[in-house]
């Protein structure tokens, strides 16, 4: 927890202090990796001093297990046993992927936008029978139907920016009784997420990157009343009905989406992944949504200014946390932009610019004038 609680002001005035990178470098690429705070690096310290002191408290390690599952839960309005506690996103898909049957339903319908991971994911099930079809959201309508199993969303694209409609897919899917996944990793921590309100089935993401802590943490919620629907066959000890039975002679998943997990979970992640949920609750999801929303309409102007190019939609409806910028050469427009001390990252020749709470106006006035520095490199 955090030194004193975050007092009343500029986010940026209230909380940059308590990541530490910002005393050397202008770090904007929240949408790769979330900036270390000093409650996760506290964590860790937190994890090797129980593992120094008490040896193997497991025990305890799996009762940190369950506070993370809560942590997560609250954070997107969902109950505790509709969590699974995974070490990824992949982790998470694929169970209920692997879980799924393709019989008079074989249909799985995806944008082109999504992570590799996911459209890998749903594609290597067509050795079982699936059937994958890709379409932009707007074309949902003409390729949904009854033959449809699941449709497979991104909130928001990592290689845009663009962010989708959530719930009008649910809706559509549900039209023709067929499933919705959401992959939320780009938008959880960065702004509210309600799984009850967007009406979605099943939801993905991990604590890498707006809720700040560290690799080898994901959740995936699964609706309660879908629990029976999925029995996955990419599983572990961890999904079991009683995993303290230590039972190989049989398969008898979790009747709760515990199921979905898999082998011994990732306790120094959690450590860390408790700690950045708490800290971006405390500092406010909602908040930091209105701020870097702030921050990206000055950065979208000055972009325009200069004449470059967005991969991204100007509108701040259609748009998340990230930025992406064309360029002629991208891999030399982050190489100079890192000589400025700024960092940043490329995704399909794009520039990505990712702020989040603890960035300021100056930050982006500092990403502007090395973009004026380098505007031959901008498409």
């Amino acid at each position: 927890m955090p030194d004193k609680p975050i007092a009343a002001g500029p986010l940026p005035d209230r909380i940059r202090h308590r990541f530490p990178i910002f005393e050397r470098l202008c770090y904007i690429n929240s949408c790769s990796q979330g900036a270390l705070s000093d409650d996760v690096r506290r964590s860790y310290e937190d994890y090797l001093r129980d593992w120094d002191e008490k040896g193997a408290p497991w025990e305890y390690w799996v009762e940190r297990t369950e506070a993370a599952r809560g942590a997560f839960a609250r954070l997107i309005n969902a109950e505790p046993d509709e969590i699974a506690v995974t070490t990824s996103v992949s982790a998470g898909v694929s169970a209920l992927a692997s879980g799924l049957r393709y019989g008079s339903r074989s249909k799985i319908v995806l944008t082109e936008r999504e992570f590799p991971t996911v459209g890998q994911i749903w594609h290597a099930q067509e050795s079982r029978g699936a059937r994958v079809v890709h379409a932009h959201p707007d074309d949902f309508d003409r390729v949904v139907d009854e033959d449809t199993a699941v449709v497979s969303l991104t909130h928001v694209s990592f290689r845009t920016g663009e962010m989708y409609d959530p719930k009008r897919v649910a809706e559509l899917a549900h039209k023709h009784g067929a499933l919705m996944l959401l992959d939320a990793y780009q938008s959880v921590g960065s702004m509210p997420v309600d799984v009850k309100e967007l009406d979605v089935d099943f939801l993905a993401a991990g604590a890498l990157k707006y809720l700040l802590a560290s690799a080898g943490l994901g959740f995936f919620y699964c609706r309660r009343e879908l629990w029976e629907r999925a029995w996955p066959t990419a599983t572990g000890w961890f999904a079991d009905q009683d995993i303290f039975k230590m039972d190989a002679s049989r398969y008898a998943p979790s009747p709760t989406a515990r199921r979905f997990q898999s082998g011994t979970p990732p306790i120094p992640a959690i450590y860390a992944g408790i700690a950045g949920i708490e800290l971006m609750q405390e500092i406010g999801i909602e908040e930091t949504r209105d701020h870097v929303q702030g921050l990206n309409a000055r950065l979208i102007a000055g972009i325009e200014e200069l004449g470059g190019t967005l991969a991204t939609p100007k509108k701040r409806h259609r748009h998340g946390a990230l930025v992406c910028v064309k360029s002629n050469d991208v891999n030399a427009l982050v190489a100079g932009l890192e000589r400025w001390g700024i960092v940043t990252s490329e995704r399909d020749s794009n520039l990505r610019i990712s702020a989040h709470a603890y960035n300021s106006f100056e930050d982006i006035d500092l990403v502007l004038e090395a973009l004026t520095r380098h505007r031959q490199l901008l498409a």
